[in-house]
């Protein structure tokens, strides 16, 4: 059986904030060296499956970059598989921006259908997993089935913001409700789906006809196949999975990486999460500075007196003499000058933090109050942010009107567009 895998990687992430401000959700960074898309293009290569589809749309130069011909994922291939990125375009049929999930395979499927598949796998580029892909094969095989679905037990509290589906006892659908306020189950949908080629292309089709459809899977493909006696089976998965969708779960997807066991190796020699990288030092630790519990990446450079506690540097940070981070996400080359005290932050690449400021609030509960600083920010000393204030991109210090910025505020630029 030929397997083509499509990875969904357009998705605006409006609710991850000032960190989806310049790039698609799927580019985002995550623990330290990777992107979030890093472990799909993973799970997909140590899974055999070589033939691989991205989808973008919203903000994709950071993707298109990061991903290049494939090179780290062993996807640079022209004759057996390899990767490609598509794009909405125009043509002389009527083609626009996608409004739906279906629609983006929808568009795409002329180029979906050139390798001739018998399966085609979707998955979405913003999800962290580390899941093995041939047993879910196997399984839609052994079930004759015409779309597999995995999923996953979640919290009752957390059920109303999935897809939520209902089976028999042999593991067929037989109901699916996508985000119900009152969900009469915990198993939800993780957004990975196996279709039968033939089939996916015939129920797109009616899809793209009905007048009335929102042209996605979950509200619309999914429920419609069901109700119309197709074989929809849900696979059972009991690993790690987590949707990165808004900060406070991009916050707590860093912090279980640094539980004692974390409940995803990023160090399972067995499973590597690839990624592209460029060459930096080793990362250097001065005298006198404490790190606990912390993942500090390559180029980072940790002067005298510092404490770094379980917090996640990505590369070429700098944390000046006598300064404190705590419980904080800081991305790639950001400066954190000296005596400045960080807590329960994420701060964005680029970002210069001057000497003697205090930024965000401690952890209180296990529930925090993130505060968030965008991409090339220039803060000016002695800066006092509480707290839930956002500071958005490209800020600099003529931007602010006083050195106390507080609760909830958010800072914006104030140059004009071409100025920034």
């Amino acid at each position: 059986m030929k397997t083509r895998v499509v990875i969904l990687a357009g998705g605006e992430g409006s609710r991850l904030g000032i960190l989806t401000a310049k790039r698609t959700k799927p580019a985002v960074p995550f623990a330290g060296k990777y992107r979030i898309i890093d472990f799909t293009l993973s799970n997909c290569v140590n899974s055999d499956l070589y033939d691989v589809m991205i989808i973008a749309q919203y903000r994709p130069h950071s993707l298109i970059e990061h991903i290049g011909a494939g090179g780290p994922w062993d996807l640079n291939r022209d004759f057996s598989g390899g990767i490609r990125i598509y794009q909405p375009f125009k043509a002389r049929r009527s083609s626009d921006w996608f409004t739906g999930t279906a629609d983006a395979i929808q568009q795409n499927y002329t180029f979906i259908k050139h390798s001739h598949p018998d399966l085609v796998m979707i998955l979405s580029g913003d999800h962290i997993y580390a899941m093995d892909y041939e047993p879910l094969i196997t399984f839609h095989l052994d079930h004759h089935a015409d779309l597999t679905m995995a999923t996953i037990r979640v919290s009752m509290a957390d059920a109303t913001r999935f897809g939520i589906v209902q089976v028999k006892e042999n593991y067929q659908v037989s109901d699916f409700l996508e985000k119900p306020q009152n969900p009469p189950s915990n198993l939800a949908n993780m957004g990975v789906y196996l279709f039968n080629a033939d089939i996916l292309d015939k129920v797109l089709w009616e899809d793209h006809t009905r007048a009335d459809s929102s042209h996605d899977f979950g509200k619309d493909i999914i429920p419609k196949m069901i109700n119309d006696n197709y074989r929809v089976f849900a696979y059972p998965y009991s690993g790690y999975w987590v949707d990165v969708g808004t900060m406070l779960s991009y916050w707590q997807a860093h912090m279980d990486l640094l539980q004692e066991t974390p409940p995803i190796q990023l160090n399972n020699r067995s499973w590597v999460i690839h990624t592209r990288t460029e060459e930096r030092p080793p990362a250097y630790h001065s005298q006198n500075a404490v790190i606990r519990n912390s993942m500090v990446s390559d180029g980072c450079v940790i002067q005298n007196d510092t404490e770094i506690i379980n917090s996640v540097l990505s590369p070429g940070v700098t944390v000046k003499k006598g300064s404190k981070v705590r419980n904080s996400i800081i991305l790639t080359d950001t400066i954190i000058g000296e005596n400045c005290l960080i807590d329960c932050a994420i701060v964005d690449k680029r970002v210069l933090i001057d000497h003697d400021s205090k930024i965000g609030a401690p952890l209180k509960n296990s529930k925090p109050t993130l505060t968030t600083i965008g991409k090339g920010c220039v803060l000016p000393p002695n800066l006092v942010i509480d707290a839930g204030a956002i500071i958005e991109t490209e800020v600099i210090p003529s931007d602010f009107d006083g050195l106390h910025i507080q609760k909830d505020q958010i800072i914006q630029t104030k140059r004009l567009p071409n100025e920034v």
